[in-house]
């Protein structure tokens, strides 16, 4: 099954699959029927849709990290219930682990609007650095707010006191760009300081952000400031999980995306060639392409960290999956029938319903195999989303 693949605001044409009839089986639309095949460029959104209970969203992280349960999905071979423990043995030598070392900065602002002598309560979620002292952000409610318009976002404290700024444009869906009055550096420690940890809306809808947060929604890896969203799969990884990924001849590195907030989106779009995809900034260093391509070489597997390693590893490789030092913007949209060029094994945890993630995820590892895997998940009580268990996906052959 073909579908469109846009990968750098370049979109690639496709197969679409009509004439289906659905049925419910396990909260997930089942495909039947004989499928007529059109030439377009789009997918229907609602294939990829399957009703989650509630109870199954992890509003807390496994207590140790490492702790979470593991779906190990393999063409040909029954599902299995795992635990991340697991992963060491579920590689092999000579693979090679790469996880996403960007961390995430405390993006989550109540804030309030300043016009005149009516004041109006305003949250907002930064999103994306345009420059030095100007933002993109998520705003709520949107209708609020008017270009011109002045705000103070968080708490004034002894560090820089209130974090102040001016709406500069106005865009659609909630977009706001905030022009503050600090830049730089400066602009950088009001953030940390009046800011809260960016959790997901379907956590932070059911419960506040806590001091707890600020280490749980941040990986053992994180190095480098910039993301507003956790790149989760990372945060099972504990020093002793790594320990027994090196004795077993598992290599790791890092490469960098600056998650953006768009990854909570749901497709709203009835076609995915409708959906616009946010841009996330990264970089593969020229090193690490070297040693994952060496790993490749040897026969060991490219084995990623989440989606957000995944899809930044697929933007820097080359047709003939050849991987090389890359940095700028990605928007690649994954959806079945995209030819993966690099990456063997992706570990990823479990995905909302119409997401681009359960998009990418099913051109991975096959649609209908990830409806049986989320089904069983859901069955067997897996915890979902970003505080969630884990799975380890390989490709069909």
């Amino acid at each position: 099954m073909f579908a469109s693949v846009r990968k750098g605001g370049v979109r690639q044409a496709g197969l679409r699959q009509g004439g289906l009839r659905q049925t419910a089986e396990n909260g997930f639309a089942r495909l039947t029927g004989s499928p007529s095949w059109t030439t377009t460029h789009d997918m229907r959104t609602d294939i990829f849709d399957f009703e989650l209970p509630d109870d199954r969203i992890a509003l807390h992280p496994a207590n140790p990290r490492d702790s979470a349960r593991l779906l190990v999905v393999k063409p040909g071979a029954a599902l299995a219930d795992r635990a991340i423990p697991d992963l060491p043995s579920l590689l092999s030598p000579g693979d090679a682990l790469v996880f996403n070392d960007t961390r995430v900065i405390p993006a989550a602002f109540t804030g309030v609007r300043l016009r005149g002598d009516r004041p109006a309560n305003i949250a907002f979620n930064l999103i994306k650095r345009i420059d030095a002292s100007h933002w993109q952000a998520f705003a709520r409610p949107a209708k609020r707010l008017e270009t011109g318009d002045r705000v103070h976002l968080g708490h004034t404290n002894g560090v820089t006191g209130t974090l102040a700024g001016t709406i500069s444009k106005k865009g659609q869906d909630g977009e706001v760009e905030i022009a503050f009055d600090l830049a730089g550096p400066d602009l950088d420690m009001a953030i940390a300081a009046s800011g809260v940890m960016p959790l997901p809306p379907y956590i932070a809808l059911k419960r506040q952000p806590d001091a707890t947060d600020r280490q749980s929604y941040q990986t053992i890896f994180a190095a480098k400031d910039g993301a507003v969203a956790a790149p989760t799969a990372g945060l099972h990884f504990t020093s002793e999980l790594l320990a027994g990924l090196e004795a077993r001849g598992v290599a790791r590195h890092g490469v960098t995306l600056h998650v953006g907030a768009g990854t909570f989106l749901p497709v709203k779009a009835a076609d995915t060639d409708e959906h616009k995809m946010h841009s996330e900034w990264g970089a593969v260093s020229r090193e690490t392409a070297r040693a994952l391509n060496d790993a490749r070489a040897r026969g060991g597997r490219i084995v990623a960290v989440g989606t957000t390693s995944l899809r930044l590893i697929e933007s820097a490789a080359d047709e003939g999956g050849v991987i090389h030092a890359w940095s700028g913007e990605t928007a690649i949209f994954i959806t079945p029938g995209y030819r993966f060029k690099a990456v063997d094994v992706l570990m990823t945890n479990f995905h909302l319903p119409r997401s681009t993630l359960f998009m990418l995820v099913s051109a991975f590892a096959g649609l209908e195999v990830m409806r049986e895997a989320y089904a069983h998940a859901i069955n067997r009580g897996y915890r979902f989303y970003s505080y969630g268990d884990a799975s380890l996906l390989f490709p069909p052959a």
